[in-house]
């Protein structure tokens, strides 16, 4: 029942939302997230305890596909990582004016719906419905409520996506028509469809599926509509997209293309491995030269998601386990982090570095926030980023033979890292004061959400053994 209610709440809310008065539709989505939280959280305990979980019922007999739901480990955690980000940008946005709430409240809720849907189905078709649940409500937000360029972009972005999820489903429907009997979409009978298949079709249909998923990470060379979609967004949908949507890709491919066609895997992994670090380099040095303190944040999510592309093709169990934990890590700190450049631009007027300074003069709380986060996004040691990098780099030295190169090419992207980061804390937090907007500094609920993320960072960096815990038997499975 925790499965369905997880979808359930924030897909009543969402609908609720449009209909109800404007003073109160901040509260229900509140409370709304509020309460998903806690059934993911109970989710996640189950998991941790190994009582993976299913939900059934019948959906569409005549096609062979059911409302078929499953919470193991990976799921759980990104359901609780979901939970985590929904109920952060919920409190740190109760104070602030948003033009028709109702609307931008109800997409915000059924894109959560979305998303859950997405990392419980055990189905191929309802993966793929709650596939595009999740994305039409961002592309109103992006349109609606985004920049100036916003038309161009969003458009770019819904182009992008829907040539991905055609891809996608072409390819769920080919492995649906060659399971056993009946045609079927059950996750448990796709993988075994799919493993079955000769070599050179699996190649085919590995490239067809994967691309699909790339472009969500998104990794090089798929990634050129991620910048200006993170640009021009309003902040709350930047994290959706930064912290939860990147995860739908990988997790897809952790789900539905890995166990599924275990030779095309074999086939693509140096091709895909070479993209990453790739990326990984040129997104770092992108990172390097902006001024803009946003897209500096989105090329380094393109970097951060490059190591975790390469890591879970390396064949390792500790890499794999890695990937994992830097699912749940990665939202964590970049919701942090965006939550702190929403303030920034409110407070300052601006998102140019240039123009930024002295935050530890003017508003020490947020400069405190601000450089824990991102240290924590470095990978510091006690911070959360560190354990899941080091177990990936630890992966790194897998079984493939260009494995030291890749090594050697990813620690660097680790270096240029650190001097972005730096650089953006040096410029922004420190320096010459300038003068902020009639708004000081951390509000309540500003800093109750900090907390919430800044707890979060330092525990998982002292004590990361419940989120291993939750994810062991996952990596375990994929990596045989």
């Amino acid at each position: 029942m925790n499965l369905l209610l997880l979808i359930l709440i924030p897909l009543l809310s969402g609908i609720f939302s449009f209909g109800i008065r404007e003073e109160g539709v901040k509260i229900l989505a509140l409370v709304s997230t509020l309460a998903t939280l806690v059934v993911s959280g109970l989710l996640a305990f189950s998991c941790g305890c190994n009582m993976a979980t299913t939900f059934s019922m019948p959906w569409i007999p005549d096609l062979g596909t059911r409302f078929s739901l499953m919470g193991d480990g990976m799921s759980a955690m990104l359901c609780l990582l979901t939970g985590i980000v929904m109920l952060v940008v919920m409190l740190v946005n109760n104070n602030k004016h948003v033009d028709r709430p109702n609307a931008f409240y109800g997409h915000m809720l059924l894109a959560q719906a979305g998303l859950m849907g997405v990392f419980l189905a055990n189905d191929a078709l309802l993966f793929y419905f709650f596939w595009e649940l999740a994305l039409i409500p961002v592309y109103f937000l992006c349109s609606q409520w985004g920049g100036e360029k916003r038309i161009p972009v969003t458009f770019k972005f819904f182009i992008y996506t829907f040539v991905g999820s055609l891809l996608m489903l072409a390819g769920l429907i080919y492995l649906s028509v060659q399971t056993p009997g009946l045609r079927s979409f059950a996750w448990q009978d796709i993988i075994h469809a799919g493993s079955q298949l000769p070599a050179a079709t699996q190649h085919w249909l590995f490239a067809l599926m994967f691309v699909a998923f790339a472009i969500k990470m998104p990794i090089f060379p798929f990634h050129t509509w991620q910048p200006d979609t993170y640009e021009v967004s309003p902040t709350p949908v930047t994290i959706i997209l930064s912290a939860l949507m990147v995860k739908m890709g990988l997790y897809a491919v952790l789900r539905w293309v890995l166990p599924v066609l275990p030779e095309g895997a074999i086939y693509w992994t140096d091709t895909i491995i070479v993209l990453s670090v790739i990326g990984i380099v040129y997104a770092s040095c992108l990172a390097i030269v902006q001024t803009d303190i946003k897209r500096l944040v989105a090329y380094s999510s393109i970097a951060h998601m490059g190591l975790m592309a390469a890591v879970a093709f390396m064949n390792s169990k500790v890499g794999m386990h890695g990937v994992m934990l830097q699912m749940f890590n990665h939202g964590i700190n970049i919701t942090g982090i965006w939550v702190i450049i929403s303030m920034i631009e409110n407070r300052w007027g601006t998102r140019d570095m240039r123009q930024l300074g002295g935050m530890a003069t003017s508003a020490p709380k947020m400069a405190i926030a601000f450089v824990v986060i991102s240290l924590a996004s470095v990978a510091l040691p006690l911070t959360n980023g560190f354990v899941g990098e080091f177990m990936m780099f630890n992966g790194l030295f897998g079984t493939s033979s260009c494995s030291h190169i890749v090594m050697v090419i990813a620690g660097l992207g680790v270096i240029l890292g650190a001097v972005y980061t730096l650089n953006m804390i040096q410029k922004t937090t420190y320096g010459e004061v300038v003068a902020m907007n009639i708004k000081g500094d951390l509000a309540f609920n500003e800093f109750a959400g900090l907390f919430i993320i800044i707890g979060i960072i330092i525990f998982l960096g002292v004590y990361p053994q419940p989120m291993l815990d939750l994810t062991s038997a996952v990596s375990s499975m994929l990596i045989k």
